[in-house]
């Protein structure tokens, strides 16, 4: 596969990343041509300071890992973020009130960052190893009718990851117009490969020089 740099979302979210490795996965990001750079929001004026200019784009998460603050708290969060250079913003759902059935819920939580950040792209995480495929489905439609961008498999922090069946139940979920982003223990180019032909567009992977070391040496 041509170019699989391109869909990886180059990720660090460890709670001890400190800024020094911060700025190596920023040149590493740069020097591999990846879609962007995935970090905590308070690295966000310093990861688009490292990118600026590189074509690779600014990328934070809201209401991480847990998708339990208040709405207004992830709309705040996701317009600062924006404010200060992020131009992707991937956020976590309420999964306590999507398994309880408060779909109006969900879908106003969702639509509150969507309108607190227009013109930036939107990913919402519905944490698939903690739903039914059921479950799975109605959150990809709440996404879509809320206005977001991508649907997004996990954080990596409620257990499971990426699979090609959920992968694949969720491009039909959200057909060809909407992004799908695998995203939770991608660590090596057959994985990404196979996710990405189950459709997957995005990749999220902490291990992205890894995954296209890979695809260079053809597994």
């Amino acid at each position: 596969m041509n170019n699989i740099a391109s869909y990886i979302d180059n990720t660090l979210l460890k709670p001890d990343a400190t800024p020094e490795q911060i700025k190596k996965i920023c040149a590493e990001s740069v020097e591999l041509k990846c879609a962007s750079v995935c970090v905590n929001p308070s690295y966000v004026p310093l990861v688009s300071e490292c990118l600026n200019g590189s074509g690779v784009k600014v990328c934070t998460v809201i209401g991480f890992p847990l998708g339990m603050n208040d709405s207004a708290i992830k709309a705040a969060e996701a317009k600062l973020a924006a404010e200060q250079g992020a131009d992707e913003l991937d956020m976590v759902i309420n999964v306590g009130r999507l398994k309880a059935g408060e779909l109006d819920y969900v879908k106003k939580d969702i639509e509150a960052v969507v309108n607190a950040v227009k013109g930036k792209l939107v990913k919402v995480i519905i944490e698939t190893f903690l739903l039914t495929d059921d479950e799975k489905v109605t959150a990809c439609k709440l996404a879509k009718e809320a206005g977001a961008h991508y649907v997004k498999t996990c954080t990596g922090f409620s257990g499971g990851g990426a699979n090609v069946h959920d992968i694949a139940l969720m491009r039909a979920t959200v057909g060809a117009d909407m992004g799908v982003k695998a995203s939770g223990g991608v660590r090596d180019y057959e994985s990404a490969k196979a996710l990405i032909e189950a459709g997957a567009s995005r990749i999220g992977a902490s291990s992205g020089k890894k995954i296209v070391e890979g695809s260079l040496a053809g597994k």
